[in-house]
């Protein structure tokens, strides 16, 4: 027969609230009872009984998680965190694709209303086309990124600093003409905007007048879209002392480009990015880039849709995740 929760708080001498609250993951309990409690769903092959939890509270023990393009390392590394996350606390993650949609979005936001899941966390581009919009019925929802809003929490590393102090480490051996790569010529992003705007902040800051030259579109953040990019330019541009990627996906794009041309990194150029994913370790040469701990932003924005989901009366909560400047060899002077 299948075990139960009162089977596995007899075999670890624990109530079943106790085992509910250590498969929960809200409620603190201590190392040793957690150990007894795993052990003891182990020994009788325990496994939680998500429909009947759902009828009892009303809930479906399914989030939704949201990302722009699934198939760049980045997304890759944050939702494995996310799930991990929330796999730990008891929850399955249903993982979507928007496509930088808004009407994807939507659909998600509407399915979190009918009680399909019970909350979702969305990473959205655009601010005027993002779901989360005055006036809507927002169901727990967790924003993460550069969009900027009142009304859902949100997680988020600071772009604007982050890409100031690349900018000023990339200017630091005396390099002056430093290029950027994923500006957007039509719809911007916020985090293209945001990026950008730190690296103009630091041009300023280092009296480097601005060169529209020096902006580099690129509309699809992809290795192959930026390796493109990067190659139409330089047919037409003399290269520059520095390229800054907005993330390291096309950072190792440009990386590619510029060996194909023999260009030398980073005796000719250096090149930096942004996310630090590990593939950019790898690299080579390896990659400078923005690095932050995706784990923190995977915890904190569980722990924000968990209280969310038990009371949704207070008001906005900001988190800021810390970053730092890792320096590699793709830019070491």
């Amino acid at each position: 027969m299948r075990a139960t929760v009162k089977d596995v708080a007899r075999r670890a001498g624990v109530s079943p609230k106790t085992v509910s609250n250590v498969m929960n993951g809200i409620v603190p309990v201590s190392e040793a009872t957690k150990l007894r409690v795993e052990q003891a769903m182990a020994e009788l092959d325990y496994v939680p009984n998500l429909s009947a939890r759902g009828l009892r509270n009303g809930r479906s023990g399914v989030i939704g998680l949201a990302l722009p393009d699934l198939a760049t390392p980045f997304s890759a590394e944050l939702a494995q965190s996310i799930v991990e996350v929330a796999h730990a606390q008891g929850f399955s993650v249903q993982i979507e694709e928007t496509g930088s949609d808004p009407h994807r979005e939507h659909e998600l936001m509407t399915r979190a209303r009918a009680n399909l899941i019970d909350g979702l966390i969305l990473n959205p581009v655009v601010l005027k086309e993002s779901a989360v919009q005055v006036g809507v019925a927002l169901p727990p929802v967790v924003l993460l990124g550069e969009v900027t809003q009142q009304l859902a929490d949100r997680v988020f590393v600071d772009s604007f600093a982050a890409a100031r102090d690349m900018t000023l480490a990339l200017a630091r051996p005396g390099r002056r003409r430093i290029a950027v790569l994923g500006v957007n010529r039509g719809r911007q992003s916020a985090t293209a905007i945001q990026r950008a705007g730190g690296y103009e902040a630091a041009l300023q800051e280092l009296g480097i007048a601005k060169d529209e030259s020096l902006l580099i579109s690129c509309d699809s953040w992809t290795p192959a879209s930026a390796a493109a990019s990067l190659a139409e330019y330089l047919d037409a541009n003399p290269l520059p002392e520095a390229l800054f990627c907005f993330t390291d996906s096309m950072a190792l794009g440009a990386l590619n480009a510029l060996w194909k041309r023999g260009v030398r990194v980073p005796d000719d150029i250096a090149v930096a990015g942004f996310d630090d994913v590990i593939d950019g370790r790898f690299a080579v040469p390896s990659l400078t880039t923005v690095s932050f701990d995706k784990r923190a932003i995977a915890t904190e924005a569980l722990r924000l849709l968990t209280e969310r989901m038990s009371d949704r009366s207070h008001g906005q909560r900001l988190v800021e995740i810390p970053y730092s400047i890792v320096e590699r060899d793709s830019s070491r002077a």
